[in-house]
């Protein structure tokens, strides 16, 4: 069953590419007693992720943190080591990467999606959400193929 509102947030171990490598980060307590954005996508550096959904996020983080958001992350199905290339690409140094290479996270939320018959492996699919202490507030899934919407900045900005 995905993640809905009200759901707490899955506990389980992330990396994120930190000044001497990849460092673990949990979720219970990258969520816990914060207000977070977390907005995710199927792969870093691919297209859509990176002209449409990541470009958004970049250029109104202040906002979004301005609204009382503790921390805005991104996470994808990718290593630390891509994640923090795509940050430094993407100019998102306001912006948390997450890395879930082994898509614990994407499976434990229910947010997977199959797309091994592209050769990209387990993904997750396009969204946002808005959590308060570890329980999802708002979630917004874009489900149609290079569809940025309800999980666009806008659609979080407007759910703040």
């Amino acid at each position: 069953m995905p993640l809905s509102a009200g759901d707490t947030i899955p506990n389980v171990t992330l990396k994120t590419n930190g000044p001497d490598g990849p460092e673990d980060i949990a979720t219970g307590e990258l969520f816990a007693g914060k207000r977070v954005v977390l907005f995710a996508v199927p792969g870093a550096f691919t297209p859509g992720c990176s002209n449409t959904h990541m470009p958004g996020f970049v250029v109104k983080a202040d906002e979004v943190l301005a609204r009382g958001v503790d921390t805005l992350a991104c996470l994808s199905v990718n290593d630390a080591f891509v994640m923090g290339a795509w940050q430094k690409d993407q100019n998102a140094q306001a912006i948390l990467m997450l890395a879930d290479g082994n898509a614990d996270f994407t499976r434990a939320a229910g947010l997977e999606n199959d797309r091994s018959s592209a050769g990209m492996g387990l993904r997750s699919l396009r969204y946002a959400l808005i959590a308060d202490d570890g329980v999802v507030q708002y979630i917004g899934v874009d489900t149609e193929r290079g569809v940025v919407d309800k999980s666009s900045v806008d659609a979080v900005l407007a759910n703040l």
